[in-house]
């Protein structure tokens, strides 16, 4: 009974491993991290959304340090998704298209560096694939302007305050998320319908 019950624990613990192998994540700063976690948690194959700080100079800043704009991050979420799912090119595309990539350090009247259209790759493939996107959306005009999304190795990721998660869903009647991140998050419903959960 014993051997059995080992090899039960051995093959849970190897399902596990290979399952936790199958996984991917994406860093990106698009704007208030309250509308970007919003919008990539409707998406099929993404499992968790994490709100938080990267790209900066200091360690474990809090939301009012990163808000003074004295520790260099951005606001992000860290995603985890299933690329058997959804490929890293399809969440490159919800990214750039529920967001401002032209407008330097702001998303609408959000403002300041903490804002800032920001893309943190985890592998050399996630960084190709970002480049050749932003190219091709250069070469074919998609946006007026040029896009200014900086595109730099993933290095650190912080978590943010308690507070901060699934921040739509427990506030959406404070007046921040009634009329900024839920017509974002009506937006993408349409254009993403196929993709949704």
């Amino acid at each position: 009974m014993r051997k059995r019950g080992l090899i039960i624990l051995i093959s849970l613990t190897i399902t596990n491993w290979v399952m936790a192998k199958e996984l991917e994540k994406a860093t990106f700063g698009g704007g208030c991290f309250w509308c970007t976690e919003a919008i990539y948690l409707e998406l099929k194959g993404v499992g968790e959304v994490k709100p938080g700080y990267s790209g900066g100079h200091i360690k474990n800043p809090s939301y009012e340090e990163v808000c003074a704009e004295t520790t260099g991050h951005a606001e992000v979420v860290q995603i985890t998704f299933e690329p058997k799912i959804i490929s890293y090119s399809e969440i490159l595309e919800v990214f750039f298209m529920t967001h401002d990539p032209t407008t330097l350090n702001r998303q609408g009247n959000d403002v300041g560096t903490q804002y800032r259209s920001a893309i943190f790759y985890h592998s050399e493939k996630q960084k190709q694939k970002a480049e050749k996107l932003i190219q091709l959306f250069g070469e074919d005009s998609i946006y007026e302007n040029p896009i200014v999304t900086e595109v730099k190795e993933f290095r650190e990721f912080y978590l943010a305050e308690d507070y901060h998660f699934n921040y739509f869903e427990k506030n959406k009647n404070q007046g921040y998320c009634q009329f900024i991140v839920a017509p974002k998050v009506e937006k993408f419903k349409k254009i993403f319908k196929d993709k949704l959960k």
